[in-house]
């Protein structure tokens, strides 16, 4: 799998400013909305959505990352976004640490596979340290957006 086969490069967000959890989920998923990905009267029922998979247990798995997922009927395959943010969010991750990197997750309810698949992708390559400090030193959408090219080509091999 490659990240070209979901996620939404017009949806990558290098900037984000909110300072909370459910201000990080927003944000991500109206990125989502503003690509032209999900429709503005659904961004509500996506949100809810993801912030109801943070009440089960938080998606920040540590060292400065998250990944907030979750399935909604808006959608019609997996996709994904990105976020940065400076300053980092308490984002009530297993290590307590501030979260500043976010790869948030949308898949249709039916679509159990792809969405497992597309998660195990994007976690295995967030356990390369290489991979998050070149992340993490992206200041565009473009920056970003050619990294995930870089590891696409590499199979993300180039990273560990």
């Amino acid at each position: 799998m490659k990240f070209s086969d979901f996620l939404v490069e017009d949806a990558v967000r290098p900037d984000l400013s909110a300072a909370d959890q459910d201000g990080v989920i927003r944000e991500l998923v109206a990125s989502l909305v503003d690509a032209g990905q999900i429709a503005s009267d659904e961004q509500e029922g996506v949100v809810q959505v993801v912030l109801h998979r943070e009440q089960l247990g938080s998606t920040g798995i540590g060292r400065g990352v998250a990944v907030p997922h979750g399935k909604h009927p808006a959608v019609t395959s997996s996709m994904a976004t990105i976020g940065l943010s400076g300053e980092g969010v308490a984002f009530k991750s297993l290590d307590r640490a501030a979260t500043d990197v976010f790869f948030m997750v949308v898949s249709p309810p039916e679509d159990h596979t792809q969405h497992l698949t597309v998660l195990e992708h994007v976690s295995s390559l967030l356990r390369k340290p290489l991979f998050c400090k070149l992340l993490r030193q992206a200041k565009t959408p473009e920056d970003i957006r050619q990294l995930l090219r870089e590891v696409d080509e590499s199979d993300g091999d180039a990273f560990s």
